[in-house]
């Protein structure tokens, strides 16, 4: 068990074989009984436990789980790493990272006989993974805004900013004051895709709702959204299994 400077308990750690499992702990004044989860996004391991549950007790819980926790986490999809030699998808194309020594920038150079382009990333190896990454959310922030002054053009509309995150529970979303935020990881989806996520938010600038009026603005502005919906629904959750290597 790690502790916060408060004496809080801020994360269990159960030791599994093959390999070694870190279980984090959010204590909730809330919760009525300990329960245990592993997240099909990223595999990662939550123990949820009352504010005044004994640590032994959780370490009886996590023990008692232990089989459980093992075969759950074995089914949890490996997350896939943003780095050198890595590909990963970008819009409707794949693109191959890079490291480059001696290089300081950032570049995405032409494939070579149809190959998949590639995103050449200087400056220390050790840095390419999140370099590359923040160069990915800074497309992504480009291709949404374009998306999203687009359609709310085509509607009339307004909107105040837009923000890039990096949310679990939503691709996007549309404030009463006509702020829209969305996930940056939408550029790990096809682009129609990106391009219905905008314009399903920049409907709500108009109806704040998902009433008949606001789908019927969705389809103005998408009339194939239903398809890339479905696309959401069924691969969303890969989008969340890149990160930085």
């Amino acid at each position: 068990m790690s502790r916060s400077r408060g004496g809080r308990t801020k994360q269990a750690a159960l030791k599994l074989e093959d390999p070694p499992v870190s279980v984090e702990l959010r204590r909730s004044r809330g919760a009525r009984r300990i329960s245990l989860s592993v997240s099909h996004i990223d595999g990662a391991a939550r123990l949820t436990a009352p504010a005044d549950c004994p640590e032994a007790a959780l370490i009886r819980f996590l023990d008692s789980h232990r089989d459980w926790l093992r075969r759950a986490l074995r089914s949890t999809p490996e997350m896939r790493l943003i780095g050198d030699g890595r590909s990963v998808p970008f819009g409707d194309e794949t693109l191959l990272i890079r490291a480059v020594r001696g290089g300081r920038g950032v570049a995405l150079r032409p494939g070579v006989d149809g190959d998949e382009r590639v995103l050449e990333v200087g400056g220390p190896p050790t840095h390419t993974g999140r370099r590359a990454t923040l160069w990915l959310r800074e497309q992504a922030r480009a291709q949404l805004l374009d998306r999203a002054e687009r359609h709310a053009q085509a509607l009339g509309q307004r909107f105040t900013k837009i923000s890039i995150r990096d949310t679990r529970s939503r691709w996007g979303s549309c404030s009463s004051s006509g702020a829209l935020s969305f996930s940056w990881r939408l550029i790990f989806a096809p682009s129609r895709v990106l391009d219905y996520v905008a314009a399903h938010e920049v409907a709500h600038l108009r109806e704040m709702n998902h009433s008949r009026r606001f789908w019927d603005l969705v389809e103005r502005l998408k009339p194939d959204w239903r398809d890339d919906r479905d696309w959401l629904r069924q691969h969303g959750a890969e989008l969340h299994r890149y990160q930085a290597a």
